[in-house]
């Protein structure tokens, strides 16, 4: 990912009036192959299968690919706009814009640059922009907040006339404007299936609402993160043990070429319980796939800019399991949002808690359901104890109960690599 310019802390306020939504929403498509194990990625694309931790002979289970939570919340278009040597040294800038997107996320088809030139994408005012100095092929910028982006190249002297030099942009992602989405979230909920992951009511608060009542809470949901995959997937991640480690789902991307066209972006939530005012992302990209299973559905991977968000501090994954009725909470991105947690559950009469200890996810007995809500954009989330503050699941199913993979199996399978 490219240099920030300007790094806003995580408290810096975007302005927002935009209140909490209320949505009931089902869990949504993704096409997985249910088969395979565990492989560790000790290089870029290099790839070693293990047994996944689980042994030779697995059960694996049939699943109803509506009850995970991806779905698309922007549109990829093609366009034609280049920036080069041979162009005037004042033609130097290309606007990209969709009125009403909710962000815009320009691609290079190629990025050639000379020297000490470069190139930023920026937003209108500034305020976002990201520095681009060294040369790529087929690769995404950081996406720009709100429905313009600016592409600017930076030349400090005439080197050279060469078209092939320069910025070339072959298409971009536009964000679904709100109103769109709900539409698109609608129409999966009516296409898809009656039930829901959000469990008869929507009991998810942003994370203002529990700073007093429950500091250590909001304080672990610092390490999670939200994920947008290819311009316009959402899942959730967050930061695991001391080392540039992140946790997510398998079903989100399993590859090192996926991590690298994913942004992670932490610090995003609300500045008011009634979810009004937004505080700016710090954004980094993946960086390697270290490890991933199907059957455990997860990706263990790295991001390119550690130092950035080393401070957003990081989870530790229970060895402990999971018991019936113990007190849970899940911190999450839904529908791509600022942090919400879910540790209210009115189908449990107040608390969320563990429905079943031993639950049949992509192989049998690998999950711990619960009643907690969660939306698409959910995938990924961490699943903490009440009690210790340590992750007892990895989210990953809707269907209410909804579930997770038992954090005890991930840590066993993931051994020194966390």
């Amino acid at each position: 990912m490219a240099a920030r310019v300007r790094k806003p802390g995580p408290g810096r306020v975007r302005a927002s009036g935009r209140g909490r939504r209320k949505l009931a929403l089902a869990g949504f498509a993704g096409t997985l192959a249910v088969a395979g194990a565990a492989m560790v990625v000790p290089g870029a694309l290099a790839e070693q299968q293990t047994d996944g931790g689980l042994g030779q002979a697995v059960e694996q289970l049939p699943v109803d690919d509506s009850l995970l939570g991806l779905v698309d919340v922007g549109e990829t278009v093609d366009v034609a706009e280049s920036l080069t040597y041979a162009d005037p040294i004042e033609s130097n800038t290309v606007e990209l814009s969709e009125p009403g997107a909710s962000y815009v996320k320009v691609h290079f088809e190629r990025l050639l640059l000379t020297d000490t030139d470069y190139v930023t994408v920026s937003s209108p005012d500034g305020a976002e922009s990201y520095r681009y100095e060294e040369s790529m092929v087929d690769d995404w910028a950081t996406s720009i907040n709100g429905d313009t982006a600016i592409v600017e190249l930076h030349r400090t002297a005439r080197q050279s006339t060469s078209a092939v030099l320069g910025a070339v942009v072959d298409k971009a992602a536009y964000g679904f404007p709100e109103e769109v989405l709900d539409a698109v979230i609608d129409d999966k909920h009516d296409r898809d299936r009656p039930e829901e992951s959000i469990c008869t009511d929507d009991d998810k608060k942003p994370s203002p609402c529990y700073e007093n009542s429950y500091p250590d809470v909001v304080d672990h949901a610092e390490p999670v993160a939200r994920l947008l995959i290819d311009g316009t997937i959402l899942c959730t991640a967050f930061r695991v043990g001391d080392r540039n480690r992140m946790l997510t789902n398998h079903h989100c991307f399993s590859e090192t070429p996926e991590a690298q066209r994913t942004e992670v972006w932490f610090g995003y939530g609300c500045t008011s319980c009634d979810g009004s005012g937004e505080t700016e992302p710090v954004k980094v990209g993946g960086k390697r796939v270290v490890a991933t299973s199907k059957d455990l559905d997860y990706t263990l991977f790295s991001v390119d800019d550690f130092k950035a968000v080393k401070g957003f501090g990081s989870l530790e994954l229970s060895d402990t399991p999971a018991t019936r009725g113990e007190a849970i909470y899940i911190p999450q991105h839904p529908a791509g949002r600022p942090t919400e947690i879910a540790m209210e559950s009115s189908v449990d009469g107040g608390n969320c808690v563990v429905k079943d200890a031993v639950y049949d996810g992509y192989v049998a007995a690998s999950d711990v359901s619960y009643y907690c809500d969660t939306e698409f954009g959910s995938s990924g989330s961490p699943v903490l104890s009440r009690d210790t503050h340590e992750v007892v699941a990895l989210h990953h199913f809707g269907g209410c109960p909804n579930s997770g993979v038992a954090a005890g199996l991930i840590a066993k399978d993931l051994k020194n690599l966390i």
